[in-house]
């Protein structure tokens, strides 16, 4: 079967899990091709899949830990290629695929349909109107068209993928809602995680460990530089920094000896399956993949970030790590530090978690559903 794989380019989240369906898909001896573009599609390319530059779509621009939701609108309108329609239908021609699946890339879903093809959008959010509310009638205008336009598509499509633990376990539970004649259609495939758990061979680690999986770079740098404050807190606890990819080492030279840094194009993997929890913003893949490591997760979810905040909220409410956000101390950061290492209850929690990943094979899942369409 010829499977055509087409990625939204914002945030490697999204292209992380489509690596993890290609690979079981061309495992299985399916030919599969991607679409994407900007770093995502550098990121597919390096993981050895064939992919095709796609338009883009929407470009999001944040500062100082917060959404600029005025500056998305604008890089989006400037720099997207709204009216691409004719390079997705050329790669439609050129590679005839059997079916298409299309992660929160909207454009792939009406070309889709169009050439009568059968089609499977994967996405962890259904109510994007959330990102206009209290900011104004222009905003206001702007999301019942967008929730318009998305309703539409979801009426679309073969089937929704959820790629999440199904309720009550959802981490992005806040972040769905489907009137109920679309709530039929949706299906909730469990994680979908580049790496399995028995594949991974744990990186040998001082402990207690923590990761840093904040990156450091954009605005997101001060809750880098809050983890390093906190580490120098206390060395009884260990540290690894996710360094991101503009980051200069030698700027962060002068680090703790209980701190050390990981590439940005490091599997995270071998980690996950050691530290005792992960410092992260609040988007979903990364919180998909420590839970399913059954790691605890400090969230401090990007400001104004309706989407990540609502997960952060859920890992919080259910005991899965804590919330934070970007007033968060120092020092209230350790004090969450050492609550989650010394309490086995957030563990408990995780490691339930990881089994449930485990038993639904979100990626295999994903497959058998493409191969029985019929």
């Amino acid at each position: 079967m010829k499977i055509l794989i087409l990625v939204c380019g914002e945030g490697l989240g999204h292209t992380s899990r489509c690596v993890s369906l290609g690979r079981e898909l061309t495992s299985a001896n399916h030919e599969v091709l991607f679409g994407a573009y900007g770093y995502s599609k550098e990121f597919i390319e390096g993981s050895g899949y064939q992919t095709r530059e796609i338009p883009s779509e929407i470009r999001l621009v944040g500062r100082s830990g917060s959404l600029d939701l005025k500056a998305s609108i604008g890089a989006t309108l400037k720099e997207g290629d709204l009216l691409g329609a004719p390079r997705i239908f050329r790669l439609f021609n050129e590679f005839n695929p059997d079916a298409v699946v299309s992660d929160s890339y909207y454009l792939g879903v009406l070309a889709a349909k169009a050439k009568k093809l059968p089609v499977y959008f994967i996405i962890n959010q259904s109510n994007m109107e959330e990102f206009f509310k209290n900011k104004g009638v222009p905003y206001k205008l702007i999301g019942e068209i967008v929730k318009r336009f998305y309703s539409t598509v979801f009426k679309k499509v073969d089937k929704i993928v959820i790629p999440d633990f199904p309720m009550p376990y959802t981490i992005c539970q806040y972040n769905l809602s489907f009137q109920p004649e679309i709530a039929e259609n949706v299906f909730y495939s469990g994680p979908l995680i580049k790496r399995k758990y028995h594949e991974v061979e744990a990186k040998p680690l001082d402990k207690p460990h923590i990761l840093s999986a904040v990156g450091g770079f954009g605005y997101r740098e001060p809750i880098f530089r809050k983890v390093i404050e906190t580490a120098k807190k206390d060395s009884s606890i260990n540290y690894t920094l996710m360094m991101g990819p503009t980051i200069d080492p030698e700027k962060y030279s002068n680090l703790p000896e209980n701190v050390g840094v990981m590439d940005f194009y490091s599997e995270p993997f071998p980690y996950f399956k050691s530290v005792d929890a992960v410092i992260a913003p609040g988007g979903h893949t990364t919180i998909m993949e420590a839970l399913s490591f059954g790691v605890p997760v400090l969230s401090f979810p990007d400001m104004n970030h309706s989407e990540q905040e609502n997960n952060a909220r859920v890992i919080d409410e259910m005991g899965y790590g804590r919330c934070l956000n970007y007033s968060t101390s120092s020092e209230e950061l350790l004090h969450c530090i050492k609550e989650i290492t010394d309490n086995s209850k957030f563990k408990e929690n995780t490691q339930k978690l990881k089994d449930i990943s485990k038993d639904l094979d979100g990626p295999v899942a994903i497959m058998k559903m493409l191969e029985n369409r019929e």
